[in-house]
């Protein structure tokens, strides 16, 4: 096994090409420095200097090529050295994160990765969009650290979360739907439009929202139309397709032909949660969810409250 301490002492004497010079410069006795320099001559088994009376040396081709190589290893080893140090403050390594949809919209998912970055450069970060449900599968099983969740009652073993964001649901309306010119929609005037519903591929979330809005307004609220995200959603209702239940925050990549309208009588909010495991003991990702606890403080404004 090489010696770091060898690697060093030959780069050092490879640059000065003097036994004398070399081991003045660090401070060594020149019998030491020649000591460790013939031993890891005999280690690897190869003749890396051509030596004279006067102390004077050059490299053989084999030292020539030997010195690229422990050039590089010391690199490495410093490399190893600094990210070994920085991942035990939690500032390197990998954290895996999923999230939802409305964490893009809302800001809290570019703000909080932005804000992480800026902490801890040196943390890799792997971001995969997947639902609620299957967010929780992962975390319990480990391919992912952390997800921004629809907040359930019930968490796995292991697994809980924090709500970190609340927002209003809207009503997202065609342009020239009459309600657009009332000055307040009620959810009983919603009677027998066409819902376009998003993300109905959980048990929970917005089927729950959607149903609860028909209760208010005296109705069965069944979606005529299913699509696996908002933006959709807007643009059908853009279209005249009908009608969709969507969080606040999707006005900020509101369509032509579309308009977005709160309801009086109808005030529930959608929220977002960060959801980790209990005994997480990676630095790097503990860092990561303090900072989406933090943050989502912030990116409160996109909602209400």
């Amino acid at each position: 096994m090489l010696d770091s301490r060898q690697l060093k002492l030959f780069v050092a004497l490879a640059e000065d090409l003097h036994f004398a010079r070399t081991a003045d410069r660090l401070d060594i006795a020149q019998s030491v420095l020649s000591q460790q320099i013939k031993r890891l001559e005999t280690d690897l088994g190869v003749r890396l200097l051509n030596r004279n009376k006067r102390a004077a040396i050059t490299l053989t081709d084999a030292g020539d090529v030997f010195l690229v190589e422990a050039k590089a290893a010391l690199r490495q080893l410093e490399r190893a050295d600094r990210i070994g140090r920085l991942a035990a403050r939690g500032e390197a390594g990998h954290v895996a994160l999923g999230y939802i949809g409305s964490a893009v919209t809302t800001g809290l998912l570019p703000d909080t990765l932005r804000a992480f970055r800026m902490a801890s450069p040196d943390v890799r970060m792997h971001v995969v969009a997947m639902e609620t449900p299957t967010q929780l599968e992962r975390l319990s099983d480990g391919t992912i650290d952390v997800g921004f969740i629809r907040p359930r009652a019930h968490y796995p073993d292991g697994v809980t979360a924090k709500v970190v964001q609340r927002e209003r649901l809207l009503i997202a309306l065609p342009a020239d739907s009459p309600l657009v010119r009332a000055k307040a929609v009620k959810a009983s005037q919603l009677r027998g439009v066409s819902f376009i519903a998003p993300q109905f591929n959980e048990a929970a979330g917005f089927a729950e929202d959607l149903a609860r809005l028909g209760r208010v307004g005296g109705f069965d609220a069944q979606p005529e139309y299913r699509v696996n995200d908002f933006i959709t959603a807007v643009s059908m209702a853009s279209a005249g397709y009908g009608v969709a239940l969507v969080p606040q925050s999707i006005q900020g990549f509101a369509q032509p032909g579309v308009v977005f309208k709160p309801l009086s009588d109808f005030e529930d909010q959608v929220e977002i949660a960060v959801a980790y495991r209990v005994r997480e003991h990676s630095p790097c990702v503990r860092g990561f969810i303090d900072t989406a606890l933090s943050y989502g403080g912030l990116v409160k404004r996109q909602g209400t409250n």
